[in-house]
């Protein structure tokens, strides 16, 4: 697959769609890979101040609401997987549709192709850990997420240029244990900028133009008609049980956590009624391969909830096979903590 990927095709929209709020952009995205032809397809946007949390994040673990309130920060899910990012004007977004194939490669050739758009621009970059660019000696500049759909697949990364580091540490909340395994203590440690890293000349314009001229062989420009359908699909990220998740449980399920290295943070929550599992969520930054409640529902819901019979079902039936990065001994390994 990976030879067919790039160059894309440069998706152009209006101008005056310039300054949208997120969910736009991931219309976007879901709109060419469900009707353009196929082929690889590639835009670049940017936001005023929002947070995108992954799919199967928790809100209030993962963000401070108050402070984003405060400070207008808006707010919005996306549909794949990863953790929450913070993006402002300092920020570029790009989107990447490509036909349906390996997402380890399709990972790799995209990580390695927007790293040497950035090398030829003068940064001294390299493609770290599971979907990373990181300058060399350390500070991520770059993360990237992936989506599946039928028959096609979706990355979209965020690209440090500039932030306010301030409101980026203060509207992102990151679990300890992450911060703690990595040896350091705040977000803003853990990031670089790339305007240290370029010239003056390259500004976040100049940047875009350049990712589009080395990434992109030729254009489409979307039509008012195409933006018409756009909004159909942009207003399903609006609907409070998208954005915000079920409502929470008044009892405590019986839950279990860990972070494990290439997989990210993964969570469970069992519901028990009468000794038995009748529901399982998972919640996380963790990339899903395939669909990753319904396995683990499949694999737990029904069976006794005991140390020994969770982890019978884990290896009989491999729900981990949804989760990238997860290994069946990982997962047993968890689900031993879960009583």
């Amino acid at each position: 697959m990976p030879e067919h990927i790039f160059p894309a095709t440069h998706v152009v929209l209006p101008s005056e769609y310039e300054g949208e709020r997120a969910a736009f952009y991931l219309a976007v995205e879901e709109y060419i890979a469900s009707y353009l032809p196929e082929g690889s397809y590639l835009f670049t946007w940017q936001l005023a101040p929002t947070v995108v949390m992954g799919r199967n994040q928790d809100a209030e673990a993962e963000i401070d609401l108050a402070f984003c309130k405060t400070e207008g920060i808006d707010v919005i899910r996306r549909k794949s997987g990863g953790g929450s990012i913070f993006a402002d004007h300092g920020n570029i977004m790009t989107s990447l549709v490509t036909r349906e194939g390996a997402v380890e490669e399709l990972f790799g050739e995209y990580a390695k192709n927007m790293a040497g758009c950035l090398k030829g621009l003068g940064a001294e970059v390299e493609v770290s850990g599971r979907n990373d660019i990181c300058m060399k000696g350390g500070g991520k500049i770059c993360g990237n997420a992936f989506y599946h759909m039928a028959r096609r697949n979706i990355v979209h990364g965020t690209m440090l240029y500039d932030t306010d580091a301030r409101r980026m540490q203060g509207a992102l909340t990151p679990e300890r244990a992450k911060l703690l395994s990595k040896g350091v203590k705040s977000v803003e440690s853990r990031i670089a900028l790339l305007k240290d890293a370029l010239p003056e000349s390259t500004g976040v314009r100049e940047l875009r133009q350049s990712i589009s001229e080395h990434l992109c062989k030729g254009s489409i420009s979307l039509t008012e008609e195409d933006i018409s359908r756009i909004r159909e699909i942009e207003s399903g990220y609006y609907a409070p049980t998208f954005l915000w998740g079920k409502a929470r449980k008044t009892e405590v399920p019986h839950r279990c956590q860990a972070r494990i290295e290439g997989c990210g943070t993964i969570a469970m929550e069992f519901e028990v009624k009468d000794g038995m599992v009748v529901s399982v969520e998972l919640s996380g930054d963790y990339f899903e391969l395939g669909d990753a409640h319904a396995l683990f529902s499949n694999a737990f819901v029904g069976c006794t909830f005991t140390k020994e019979n969770l982890t019978k079902h884990a290896r009989e039936h491999s729900p981990n096979r949804a989760v990238r990065g997860l290994e069946t001994a990982e997962l047993c390994s968890m689900l031993e903590k879960t009583l």
